[in-house]
């Protein structure tokens, strides 16, 4: 009578023990305040690198084939294509800064397992000005032949662009990772450290080349550049360990003595 019993209450006991290990693993995951799922941080992500390809898009309008019927006469079809560098170089420098950010922007999102309505105001504010880009890159490679106050006026814009939208990304990274908000609470605490570290650097250097745009555009271009470049080399790894939830099916291992 005993040994039935036993056998009875037994599944019983398991069923409660697997969940309250399940209640366990999902309480660590909750946030202290109102959030969303994973889900809502894909569609974000997603939403963005819509925008970010758009703007990448738009700077190939300033790209225009030469003809050299419209040339002087005597003009190579080298010469004419050599004619718009400044067209060339905003192109190739915005494409760098562009994709660098999306890349950067898809790798902390990967982070992300919740988002709120702040996340989505400063991912909107960061797209703003991604979406402006372009304009400044025209405004550059229209102007940087021109006089000293052409030049200068055209460097400002457009570094002042990079270096608000640097200041966005920066705080909506910090937002998302102050006392692990909206990442993951696994992932190490000097890992994310080193990432604000970056992206406060980042922001900085852009500021500085804004500043440097009234001195010398040829330095703060090169600045530009060197940013851009800088944040194409590998970040410090990023994986994060979750604990995966127990099956239904996974018999629960039996303590000893029972």
């Amino acid at each position: 009578m005993l040994s039935l019993l036993g056998a009875t209450s037994s599944p019983t006991r398991t069923k409660l023990s697997r969940s309250r290990r399940r209640k366990v693993i999902s309480d660590e995951y909750e946030d202290s305040g109102p959030a969303n799922t994973n889900n809502d941080t894909a569609r974000i992500e997603g939403f963005s690198d819509g925008v970010f390809a758009i703007a990448i898009t738009l700077l190939m309008l300033e790209i225009r084939v030469p003809y050299v019927e419209d040339a002087p006469e005597g003009t190579s079809l080298l010469a004419a294509l050599l004619g718009p560098w400044p067209s060339h170089l905003g192109y190739a420098l915005s494409l760098l800064v562009i994709g660098t950010m999306w890349a950067n922007h898809h790798n902390r999102f990967k982070l992300m397992v919740r988002s709120d309505h702040n996340l989505v105001l400063l991912n909107t504010l960061l797209l703003l000005c991604t979406a402006f880009i372009p304009f400044p890159t025209a405004l550059l490679a229209g102007h940087i032949q021109g006089t000293e106050e052409q030049k200068t006026t055209a460097v400002a814009s457009y570094s002042g662009t990079l270096a608000v939208t640097a200041v966005v990304f920066t705080l909506l990274w910090i937002y998302a990772a102050n006392g692990y908000r909206l990442v993951d609470r696994h992932l190490d605490p000097a890992l994310l450290r080193a990432m604000t570290r970056r992206y406060v650097l980042g922001m900085t250097l852009y500021t500085a080349a804004f500043a440097l745009a009234f001195l010398n555009v040829v330095f703060s271009l090169a600045l530009i550049a060197g940013l851009a470049l800088l944040f194409v080399l590998p970040e410090p790894s990023s994986r994060a360990e979750k604990p995966e939830a127990l099956s239904e099916d996974e018999p629960e291992a039996e303590k000893p003595g029972t």
